[in-house]
């Protein structure tokens, strides 16, 4: 979860981040870890979350699924609800996020794969 120069501020009004963070770590206590990160370089999509397969899910084939604009408390439960099914490799996402999905630049890509 990006907590960087904008996800996570008040430059993203209405919504309690703190909540947000300890929410999403109590719902997926004993199932996933949350880590927060600095900056990830979509502040145009803050707050930015992305999603990591299991080790199980990565033998499926499943890739990180970065989500923006999760605003909102139901964007929330949609994560959770789907990283509790299995997430990235073993089940698909509730179809609503299809609206937060989008694809980092090639650049955060590329800073991301040497890091």
């Amino acid at each position: 979860m990006c907590r960087g120069c904008c996800c996570g501020t008040p430059k993203v009004p209405g919504l309690d981040h703190a909540a947000q963070l300890r929410d999403l770590r109590q719902a997926l206590d004993g199932i996933a870890t949350v880590r927060v990160t600095d900056c990830l370089d979509a502040c145009e999509r803050a707050n930015v979350v992305v999603v990591q397969p299991s080790a199980e899910g990565r033998r499926n084939g499943g890739r990180p699924v970065w989500l923006g604009l999760v605003n909102d408390p139901e964007a929330t439960t949609d994560i959770t609800a789907w990283i509790k099914d299995g997430g990235p490799g073993l089940t698909d996402p509730p179809g609503i996020l299809d609206l937060y999905t989008f694809r980092p630049s090639r650049r955060v890509q590329a800073e991301l794969h040497e890091a």
